[in-house]
């Protein structure tokens, strides 16, 4: 969650708000099973084909903050790893009093997070919207484009060329069509995305209408359980 500008000091936490759509929709949210590594702080991130209220394909992704330490959350081991100008904005308190939740979110930002790692997309007519493989290759390229930029040597700015075209995309031809995934407490049959050096993507077709996908970064692969359950949509942490 990015906040710019000056916000007063009971300006709205923007998660209930957000909180609050993904209960009004008509369909189940999928995210990692609870586990001490993860923190599920209703980071949630929404997209909708068509508007809110005439949506013909919804897609709801969850952030976590991840603990590398889960039994001492003091432990540095938990910190990101972040650049100078970043820690120095975090450690310099602004002239002017901010909300507590913004306050709270600042203070994440110094621990690392597992960005959109889960995503439920719900379609309408799922004969006219992108197969199983086609979402979890775009749930892929999207990770490494916003979290693996420097890695990857993408410059700053738009994507220069068509969709598909860059040379470190993920393809079609990298999904393994023949993968398991635990959903509910039941194996299910899933495809994954096995061959990039940066992230670990999985995902299964649970309805029709309703595909999941998953995209972890490899180096935290250690510290995860892979698997998913129906998310329980309760309020925000710490709100009223």
């Amino acid at each position: 969650m990015w906040i710019s500008g000056v916000l007063p000091p009971d300006a709205p936490d923007p998660r209930i708000e957000r909180a609050e759509m993904v209960r009004a929709l008509p369909f189940a949210i999928y995210g990692l099973v609870s586990q001490p590594s993860l923190e599920d702080l209703d980071s949630i991130g929404l997209a909708f084909v068509g508007g809110f209220e005439r949506s013909t394909q919804t897609a709801v992704s969850v952030t976590y903050t991840l603990w590398r330490n889960p039994d001492d959350h003091d432990d540095p081991a938990n910190l990101a790893e972040l650049d100078e100008i970043t820690r120095e904005s975090l450690d310099r308190d602004p002239p002017w009093p901010r909300p507590r939740w913004l306050i709270e979110q600042a203070e994440l930002m110094r621990y690392p997070m597992l960005w959109e790692a889960v995503r439920t997309t719900w379609t309408a007519d799922a004969q006219e919207y992108q197969s199983l493989p086609n979402q979890l290759v775009q749930h892929v390229n999207y990770i490494l484009m916003n979290r693996f930029r420097a890695e990857l040597g993408i410059p700053d700015g738009p994507p220069s060329g068509p969709p598909g075209d860059e040379p470190w995309h993920t393809r079609l031809s990298a999904v393994n069509p023949r993968a398991r995934l635990e959903v509910d407490g039941h194996q299910v049959d899933a495809v994954e995305i096995d061959t990039d050096p940066f992230v670990y993507g999985i995902g299964a077709q649970l309805s029709p209408e309703i595909v999941v996908t998953v995209v972890i970064p490899r180096a935290d692969l250690p510290l995860i359980r892979l698997a998913l359950a129906t998310r329980e949509q309760g309020g925000i942490a710490g709100s009223a």
